[in-house]
């Protein structure tokens, strides 16, 4: 008896002794959390962390006012283009006769007016025979392109509704920050109303070129959301889908918005202007990737370096010099060639900024104003041409015409540089927007006569093939 005794003594003791143990080295303190806030109450779980009664974070933000403001604002549209084809081999040869087959395309719009104004992508209606809109309601109207622009990929169409439209406010996207919730809705592979969520990942996302700047996100955006709305948890509509970077032509993390603040300005330009007035600051900045800005340094930069200024710009007129580093333009900060071109998109010739320039280590503002762009490359040929000056007049003793400043290799041996371009063909040029659409009508593999003016005063003739 005195044997189990003492063993239930031991085992007794034992347990006491592994119990002690445990809480002293295993067990956390289950500690009373107490907040000042008294709207972020803390509980604790089942593995003893504080946790947020909001819980992990996503809930936090409600999605569901912004997709439900957003989709009955956000249309289907369709591009009907017809193409001919030939049916035999006559046909094929010698072009009569030939049939006419439809080729649909299709992608999103944004309503931004109850009257039917929409936005949405260049490239959804490219080329369009004829424009169909379909509302979330199903309802399917015709639909007019009022205007487009075709380097900021925006387009301005508009329907006649039978009643007053839900549609989306423009926001200021240059207020949007990176990591902020934002949604895209649009019609991906023809599935209406798609909404889907994700942060904005970066903002001035250029995708190969000087003259973009983007809002990057990683909501998933894929063929058929172009021109679709990206809005924040507000509802405000703060850019117009437009791009995605894959492989595969399908989403893989990462896709583009055209900012409000342009798509707003172009829409606004449209209407009031029947086109787009851009103005410009009149600097060029270095390609980064050249070996001399990589030799200097210069893809290094935190800002916009100077490298040449244009004459009787904004930029020349407030005397800026080549090799300012651009800080700051108004209240924007500038730390890349695509956070001044998305500012200065939003502006027009006239209107006037305040930038903040680095010049030998000291920090200095111009109010500069801005104009017109007075050059161009112009198409297929690349002859660089400026509108003439009063100076360039009076040396030409000519009132028309641009001024040829640049030429590629292939027609550097015919001494063109400095000469005026008085005309294309028989038609005369008088601005460098002329030349523009003019030279746009060359076919590569075309042919064409330029008639030009040099200081002497005489004319001589190019043939372009």
């Amino acid at each position: 008896m005195k044997k189990i005794g003492s063993l239930l003594l031991v085992a007794v003791f034992a347990g006491a002794i592994t119990l002690g143990a445990y809480k002293f080295f295993f067990e956390k303190p289950n500690f009373a959390i107490i907040s000042q806030d008294n709207g972020s109450r803390v509980l604790t779980t089942s593995s003893y962390t504080p946790t947020s009664a909001r819980g992990a974070g996503i809930n936090e933000v409600d999605f569901t006012s912004a997709a439900e403001s957003t989709v009955n604002a956000v249309v289907h549209v369709k591009n009907v283009t017809l193409n001919k084809t030939p049916s035999n081999i006559i046909e094929y040869f010698y072009g009569s006769g030939s049939t006419h087959r439809p080729q649909v395309g299709t992608g999103s719009g944004v309503v931004i007016s109850s009257d039917g104004y929409i936005v949405t992508n260049n490239h959804v209606i490219d080329k369009a025979d004829h424009l169909q809109v379909t509302l979330n309601n199903n309802k399917t109207y015709d639909a007019e392109l009022i205007g487009t622009d075709p380097n900021t990929d925006i387009a301005l169409l508009k329907i006649n509704a039978d009643r007053q439209l839900p549609y989306l406010a423009f926001g200021d996207s240059d207020n949007t920050k990176v990591g902020e919730w934002v949604l895209a809705v649009g019609n991906p592979f023809n599935l209406t109303s798609t909404v889907t969520a994700g942060i904005v990942s970066a903002k001035a996302r250029a995708l190969g070129r000087i003259d973009q700047s983007f809002i990057q996100t990683d909501a998933a955006v894929n063929p058929g959301n172009s021109g679709g709305a990206l809005v924040n948890t507000n509802g405000d509509l703060i850019g117009i889908n437009t791009a995605i970077t894959s492989q595969t032509g399908s989403y893989v993390g990462y896709s583009f918005a055209v900012p409000s603040n342009i798509a707003k300005k172009i829409v606004e330009d449209i209407m009031e202007y029947g086109n787009v007035q851009k103005g410009i600051l009149g600097i060029t900045p270095p390609r980064l990737s050249s070996e001399y800005a990589i030799k200097n340094g210069l893809h290094n930069i935190d800002g916009v370096y100077v490298e040449s200024i244009e004459e009787d710009s904004g930029a020349y007129d407030a005397e800026m010099k080549t090799g300012d580093i651009i800080k700051k333009v108004d209240e924007i900060n500038i730390h890349t060639s695509s956070d001044l071109t998305g500012y200065i998109a939003t502006k027009r010739p006239g209107d006037q900024v305040k930038v903040t320039v680095l010049r030998d280590g000291e920090s200095l503002e111009f109010d500069v104003t801005l104009k017109e762009r007075q050059t161009i490359v112009i198409p297929v040929i690349g002859f660089e041409v400026k509108n003439l000056t009063e100076k360039d007049k009076k040396l030409f003793r000519t009132k028309k015409g641009v001024k040829i400043i640049g030429v590629p290799e292939t027609f550097r041996a015919y001494d063109l540089e400095g000469k005026v371009l008085l005309s294309f063909g028989d038609q005369e040029i008088n601005n460098i927007k002329e030349a523009k659409t003019l030279f746009g009508r060359i076919s590569r593999y075309g042919r064409a006569s330029i008639t030009m003016l040099t200081a002497k005063g005489e004319k001589e003739r190019l043939i372009i093939q």
